[in-house]
């Protein structure tokens, strides 16, 4: 089950360039062997031309070499961001992700809370338990005699956005102060 949809990726590009207005390129970042990228890269395209951001393809396999290459390669052209898809590999080396970003000084979108509690500096993502909530309501219709094919295919309906001012600090980023008001939770 794919729980984030295409369109969201124009949010977090969006959100990439508002924090870091100097942003002219952006690396989509993740492992087309465990993820959906391709999904992504398509939707991204139009939310990118919009913005003003080159999108650069990084795609990532497993090893911590591979993805130290991908991202210093990426890193050695100037006004660069990640963004960080869904992906078992990100979230498994997510540590070396946010130390690669950290150390090229690029601003990187995350696609959950756990690599802004990690040490990245933003993430949109899907409210904890909502997927969870939306779930049981599912398994009370089934077990109400609900056929499952009948039932409607539902996407998230809560998005929190989280930001690390330590590492925006670190980054010699300054927070919009819109952000700051939107933002769900400001990790100090």
């Amino acid at each position: 089950m794919l729980l984030y949809e295409a369109g969201i990726i124009g949010k977090w590009l969006a959100m990439l360039k508002e924090i870091a207005p100097r942003v002219t390129r952006a690396a989509l970042v993740g492992n087309p062997k465990t993820s959906p990228f391709h999904y992504f890269q398509r939707a991204a395209e139009a939310a990118a031309s919009l913005l003003a951001i080159e999108l650069v393809a990084a795609t990532i396999e497993n090893s911590e070499a591979d993805i130290e290459r991908v991202i210093e390669s990426f890193a050695a052209t100037p006004n660069g961001g990640l963004v960080v898809l869904p992906d078992t590999t990100t979230v498994i080396r997510r540590d070396l992700i946010i130390a690669l970003a950290a150390r090229n000084h690029l601003p990187a979108v995350y696609h959950a809370r756990l690599f802004v509690d990690s040490g990245g500096l933003l993430a949109y993502s899907i409210h904890g338990l909502d997927p969870y909530r939306q779930a049981a309501t599912y398994v009370d219709r089934i077990l109400r005699g609900s056929r499952p094919a009948d039932l409607p295919v539902q996407a998230p309906t809560k998005y929190e956005t989280l930001l690390n001012l330590k590492t925006a600090k670190a980054l010699g980023i300054e927070v919009p102060s819109s952000l700051l008001v939107r933002a769900d939770e400001v990790i100090e």
